[in-house]
């Protein structure tokens, strides 16, 4: 599938906003059998005064800017054309509980894929004894990695209600889990919450989905909004696979990768430090169609 993809963040500050420095993660990137960027392009207005392209440890693209004199509002907006392949489900067997442990010891690597990054805690995804508790309630003992990855994807659809109005991005998992409600961004961090206390491995992704009207109806501009779902590693044969659990599905090429990291705090799209007396407020859209060959 071929996309064009359009978004626009936009910071508003009541009293402007000194010696800004923000963090973007917001370009997706071409990653082989998956997507090819075939253009991409992030514009910071106003201008700043220093910008720095770069990538993070996992890989993602990173742009820091920074400003010295004060601003009332600050405009992040990409434009991306992208194609997403189809990425094929496995058939290799994935292993057990006690085949996956093993498999992550005989792993002797700290590279960013490695899955001895994505089993801890992390800062946006605490050990919590409920979660576990409820994890190994509704996956049955012994159960392949890969099935427990859609057997709990599933579950926590059925069991967690979409609510947009319900929390926001800085709501505890804890209190979204008690509540059984949230958006993506709820749904994957429990979803990642309870696949490590399985002893999974499981990471957090941030990106963009094709949504599609209802019949008759028109695309509304801007009405698509940034996405995330889980990836999982499945042992070295499978490898990773990733999951979407706000859609009961697997990624697929309706979903377009921007970032991957341990949580929330590894991908935001935006942060970073400012001197400002008054609240602020942020707006975005994001627009993804389908575009012709």
């Amino acid at each position: 599938m071929l996309y064009d993809i359009a978004l626009r963040i936009t910071q508003h500050y009541d009293s402007p906003a000194a010696g800004a420095r923000q963090v973007a993660r917001l370009v997706p990137p071409t990653i082989a059998g998956e997507q090819d960027v075939i253009a991409a392009v992030l514009d910071v207005e106003p201008p700043p005064d220093e910008r720095r392209d770069r990538q993070d440890f996992f890989g993602n693209g990173v742009v820091e800017v920074a400003y010295r004199a004060a601003q009332e509002r600050i405009e992040f907006r990409l434009t991306a054309r992208v194609r997403r392949h189809p990425v094929a489900r496995s058939l290799l067997p994935s292993p057990g509980p006690s085949g996956l442990a093993a498999a992550i010891a005989r792993v002797h690597s700290l590279s960013p894929d490695a899955p001895h990054h994505f089993l801890p805690p992390s800062p946006r995804v605490p050990v919590l004894a409920e979660l576990a508790a409820y994890a190994r309630e509704v996956v049955p003992p012994g159960c392949p990695v890969l099935e427990a990855v859609e057997t709990l994807g599933l579950a926590l659809h059925r069991d967690l209600s979409f609510d947009p109005k319900a929390t926001k991005v800085d709501t505890p998992m804890a209190e979204a889990f008690a509540a059984r409600h949230g958006v993506c961004q709820d749904f994957s961090h429990i979803m990642i919450g309870a696949l490590r206390s399985l002893g999974i491995p499981a990471g957090y992704v941030s990106g963009f989905l094709r949504t599609i009207p209802p019949d008759g109806e028109e695309r509304l501009q801007g009405a698509d909004a940034m996405h995330a779902w889980v990836r999982a590693w499945c042992g070295p044969e499978i490898g990773w696979t990733e999951y979407d659990p706000t859609n009961a599905c697997f990624a697929g090429t309706d979903h377009v990768l921007i970032a991957r990291g341990r949580d929330y705090s590894d991908v935001s799209p935006v942060k970073g430090m400012l001197r400002t007396a008054g609240p602020q407020a942020a707006d975005h859209a994001v627009d993804v169609v389908e575009a012709e060959a």
